[in-house]
């Protein structure tokens, strides 16, 4: 039975970098509190770039790694919280950009999880027979989001967008799970703009940025994540050994930490570059990955852990064997 593999990945963050120096100049904070605290140094924040600009770059860039012409996608599925529009979608915005006019096109929001759950979207699509190539990208404008006034907040997010491209294939994924939590779902929220009703003044108190309770969703994530790569592994008949790298979501070097030592495995497989982004939401795990691809970090036959959490709440993980054998077909060559 035909299955899926990653055939090209991309990434794009905006040029504007924000120190945790500069931020200590804007709340009470300090560059040694928001280390210590979530390993984070600075961030790219948007100044001009929308979330479809960033998602249409790190399309591209996926696209150019995959060998493959803009027209051969038959979907496309934007993951993010952080529309520019409701309409269109960011997907719609990215299939323009690129230049395809078939590709299915729709934007899927489940908060920091959104990737991972567009991946089995793809996947199951893909698996299904209704397309054999598609694009997901996950890409987020966080700082649109966030009151910059709010420490436990502003110091954690930044924006960017990570793709990649699927492609049917006798090799690639093995095992996915993912789940959801709506009864904790207003430890991690935001409102946007949906604060009022016909004729009616916005609600009293309520502003539109995102809220945080910030010791409840590190006690859902380092006892979630684990249990969540936990299960797909014995789904999957895999042993932890067997894994060479888990690619977390990027929220907080402590999280990242807990989880490895809840799996008891080194944190030498658990790369990290929240320092250099801090947490992109849906963007974190696919800029990651597009990384750890393009300085050849990844070999054929590696099997790779995705996993992450999110606003819900929500969670999911996928296992997959990565197949590089594409390149040696279109002569792509690692490290441009």
């Amino acid at each position: 039975m035909k299955t899926t593999k990653i055939i090209g990945t991309g990434s794009c963050v905006p040029d504007r970098i924000v120190t945790n120096d500069e931020l200590a100049g804007v709340v009470d904070t300090s560059d040694s509190w928001i280390q210590e605290r979530t390993g984070i140094c600075r961030r790219h924040i948007s100044v001009k770039e929308t979330t479809s600009e960033l998602a249409a770059e790190a399309a591209r860039a996926a696209v150019l790694d995959a060998g493959i012409l803009p027209e051969d996608l038959g979907l496309i599925i934007a993951a993010t919280s952080s529309a520019d529009t409701v309409m269109p979608t960011v997907a719609c915005r990215v299939q323009a950009a690129l230049g395809n006019r078939s590709a299915v096109c729709f934007d899927l929001n489940a908060a920091c999880s959104g990737f991972l759950y567009s991946l089995n979207v793809a996947h199951s699509m893909i698996k299904s027979g209704l397309c054999s190539t598609a694009l997901v990208v996950g890409a987020e404008n966080m700082s649109k989001t966030i009151d910059w006034t709010d420490r436990g907040t502003c110091v954690l997010f930044g924006d960017g967008a990570g793709a990649c491209v699927l492609q049917a294939s006798d090799d690639g994924w093995i095992s996915t799970v993912s789940g959801a939590d709506g009864l904790r779902g207003d430890v991690l929220t935001y409102a946007g703009n949906t604060l009022h009703n016909f004729l009616t003044a916005p609600l009293s108190g309520e502003t539109p940025y995102m809220k945080m309770d910030g010791q409840a969703v590190f006690k859902f994530a380092v006892k979630t994540v684990p249990a969540c790569i936990n299960s797909l592994l014995e789904q999957a008949g895999c042993r932890k050994q067997d894994v060479r790298w888990y690619l977390l979501h990027q929220a907080n070097e402590r999280i990242i930490s807990a989880a490895a030592r809840r799996l008891g495995e080194p944190i030498e497989k658990f790369p990290i570059n929240l320092n250099e982004y801090g947490n992109t939401s849906a963007a974190s795990i696919p800029i990651l990955l597009d990384e750890m691809n393009r300085e050849g970090r990844l070999e054929q036959g590696d099997k790779i852990v995705l996993a992450g959490f999110g606003a819900g709440l929500t969670w999911g993980a996928t296992l997959l064997t990565w197949q590089d054998d594409h390149r040696k077909m279109n002569g792509t060559k690692k490290g441009k």
